[in-house]
């Protein structure tokens, strides 16, 4: 397991349209791409990198705004352009072709590069996705007081009064209640936010909550229609996206594949040798997988 004084120290970048984008990538194998969530980073997966790297070629950027990445403070952030990142980054590192694993912000960024895939055309090719909890239906999405609160015309206000004891409770709500964060996790994945004062952004970054509403046909058409083999990774004690929207996703995504853990919403944290497990044993199914 990374410190994240190590993550730190094996950063890399790229530019994107002006911008020195931090990633990572490590090890050997067909290529696995992971889309981190909201407000987070990509050190969200340090936990698990190790096991990964172990089976997997996997690239992982901080998106636009948050964590080691630039946060710059006049930049309306969309979900199309997070998506065009990891495209970048995937040709930067000459990958046409990818498995996803993605988590909160980051499923909605995998379902805009689903609709690419369906659309055709685009750089590059899926060949399979692992949501963990997110908002993969608009309509199902309970935002919680602080998101709320983020989204109001007072959220400027509020995203410059974050702190770390604020920003601990917060999380603390989604997690499950025999899986909560040590106070030292909490101060990095704070660390991570509060870099170059990432949380006055906030109230910016949570945009993707009315940008899913408003894309709900093209991002839950691409879902539905299963192009890419899927399976969902659901911590069912999340209040925000967990039992409830896996109940959903079993009944409308075809051949709908759901493994639920007592966990909330950050199952790679809480729980990460039950989500290895059942990461791997989707990856184990059939030959696609295995990058045959």
């Amino acid at each position: 397991m990374k410190t994240l004084a190590d993550w730190r120290a094996s950063k890399r970048s790229f530019e994107w349209q002006g911008h020195e984008i931090a990633y990572w990538i490590g090890g050997e194998g067909p290529p696995l791409m992971l889309i981190h969530g909201f407000p987070t980073a990509s050190y969200d997966w340090h936990k698990i990198w190790p096991a990964l790297t172990q089976r997997f070629r996997v690239f992982a950027p901080d998106m636009l705004g948050f964590g080691l990445s630039p946060k710059p403070r006049h930049t309306e952030f969309l979900i199309v352009d997070q998506a065009s990142i990891h495209e970048a980054l995937a040709a930067r590192l000459g990958v046409a072709q990818a498995h996803v694993l993605a988590h909160d912000y980051g499923v909605t960024v995998a379902q805009e590069l689903l609709a690419r895939h369906r659309e055709g055309g685009q750089a590059l090719t899926l060949q399979s996705v692992v949501f963990l909890n997110g908002g993969l239906f608009p309509e199902l999405h309970r935002a919680t007081l602080g998101q709320q609160m983020l989204l109001s015309p007072q959220g400027e206000t509020v995203a410059a009064g974050q702190t770390r004891e604020n920003f601990g409770a917060a999380l603390a709500q989604v997690f499950g209640p025999d899986t909560q964060p040590s106070a030292a996790e909490l101060d990095d994945l704070w660390a991570l936010l509060a870099e170059a004062e990432g949380y006055k952004l906030m109230h910016k970054l949570i945009s993707y909550v009315p940008q899913r509403r408003e894309n709900r046909d093209r991002w839950v058409g691409a879902l539905e229609a299963a192009l890419v083999p899927q399976r969902l990774i659901n911590g069912v004690l999340d209040p925000v996206s967990g039992g409830h929207a896996a109940d959903h996703y079993e009944k409308v995504v075809p051949r709908g594949d759901v493994v639920r853990l007592n966990v909330g919403h950050w199952p790679q944290i809480e729980a990460p040798g039950e989500v290895l497990a059942a990461f791997f044993g989707f990856h184990s199914q059939s030959s696609w997988a295995r990058g045959a």
